[in-house]
């Protein structure tokens, strides 16, 4: 039985997406809770975002007039991130602690030129110890395999980070966020991803994902915002934890990348979607791996709680 996280309830969550696979900047939907970024330098249409295969995205909470902010997972290149965080205006010298969802390369591979651009060295970074496994590759067969660029320790130190190994749910900002750790696995039909492997005690195997995880967040009020950067435990387990871990039911909102793309739709996909009708949050917001397919039938299926996410998107939560 997990022990009870204590996470405070807050007065507002903003989640700027630095990075993600789409990008619109003629989008023209803002609202209360949707700011898209503006292609404007002054008065001139001269500003690009930039959309890559991976997952970046600076959260602020804030309660009682006081925010704290981090960094949560790092994007695919050594600029992207960085790049859209110059062109969005991003401050990151407010920047506290950083947390990486899980070790590929689409989530860490900008993590040195972002943490440069906090000013700080040592900064907080909140991982699963397993982040650093290798080798990790996916498998097309027996004779061809894809590999992943190795994150070592030693990378993160270079990059400016200390490493705060965490398997359990761990709280950051002063108990305003929480990193899951470890997620269970419960659901019958989010069995992770068959083609990706990796070497454990020098046996090939398909790959556990012990290190991934998301972000969680409680808005006062409102319930839970579940950020997650791959969700390869599965997005519907994901939010199952974090409610078991918070003691907080009510969901707000679910982000982040599902890692429907390429799944089964009738034996993943449909499943997945029909237990997000369940949880009923507020909004759903899925990013990255999610898949366009998959992306199209939540929208379908849920479409007064959808919200499109694309590089640059600033998201307001607010109790």
């Amino acid at each position: 039985m997990t022990e009870k996280l204590e996470i405070k309830a807050v007065d507002r969550v903003e989640i700027l997406t630095l990075q993600d696979n789409t990008i619109d900047l003629v989008q023209q939907d803002n609202n209360a809770v949707v700011q898209r970024a503006m292609p404007l330098v002054g008065l001139e249409v001269k500003n690009s975002i930039l959309a890559e295969h991976g997952f970046s995205s600076l959260i602020t909470v804030t309660d009682d007039d006081r925010s704290r902010c981090m960094l949560f997972d790092f994007g695919f290149s050594e600029q992207g991130a960085a790049q859209n965080a110059d062109a969005l205006g991003a401050d990151l010298t407010a920047v506290e602690a950083t947390a990486l969802s899980h070790g590929h390369l689409d989530h860490v591979g900008g993590i040195g030129p972002l943490i440069e651009k906090t000013g700080k060295r040592d900064i907080p970074l909140v991982v699963h110890p397993a982040a650093f496994r290798n080798p990790r590759f996916m498998k097309i067969s027996d004779d061809f395999k894809v590999f992943f660029p190795a994150f070592t320790r030693d990378k993160a130190a270079a990059a400016g980070a200390a490493v705060v190994d965490v398997d359990r749910p761990y709280p950051m900002l002063d108990h305003t966020a929480a990193f899951l750790g470890q997620i269970p696995r419960t659901t019958g039909f989010e069995k992770g991803a068959p083609n990706l492997f990796c070497e454990i005690d020098g046996l090939e195997r398909q790959d556990p994902f012990d290190d991934d995880s998301a972000m969680v967040f409680n808005v006062r009020g409102k319930g839970l915002v579940v950020v997650s950067g791959c969700a390869h435990s599965g997005i519907v387990n994901t939010v199952a934890y974090a409610r078991q871990a918070t003691g907080v039911d009510p969901v707000m909102a679910v982000m982040g990348g599902f890692h429907l793309a390429g799944q089964d739709p009738d034996r993943v996909v449909a499943p997945t979607i029909d237990a997000l009708k369940a949880i009923a949050p507020t909004y759903i917001i899925p990013t990255h791996c999610t898949g366009r397919l998959a992306i199209q039938r939540i929208e379908k299926e849920m479409p007064d709680q959808f919200i499109l996410n694309m590089s640059g998107t600033h998201l307001t939560f607010s109790a």
